[in-house]
């Protein structure tokens, strides 16, 4: 039942937001290395901003390899 829940979640934030998933897609079908910063800025209605930033490890790329797969995208 959640996962029915979260398939219909998806949907709904894709037709909100169609870039966000286009562009995230479009980032992970490149060849993502181990050493690759992501960064996620987030600024609230007030203006505070919030930054964070991960460097991609072996096991990330692996982790990322692997939704790749069972999304189907090859």
């Amino acid at each position: 039942m959640q996962l029915m829940q979260l398939a219909e979640r998806l949907r709904i934030f894709k037709s909100q937001h169609p870039k966000v998933l286009d562009f995230m897609h479009d980032v992970v079908r490149n060849d993502l290395q181990p050493g690759v910063v992501m960064e996620l800025r987030v600024t609230d209605n007030d203006g505070k901003t919030s930054v964070t930033n991960i460097r991609l490890t072996e096991e990330d790329v692996e982790t990322i390899g692997i939704l790749k797969e069972l999304r189907g995208d090859n």
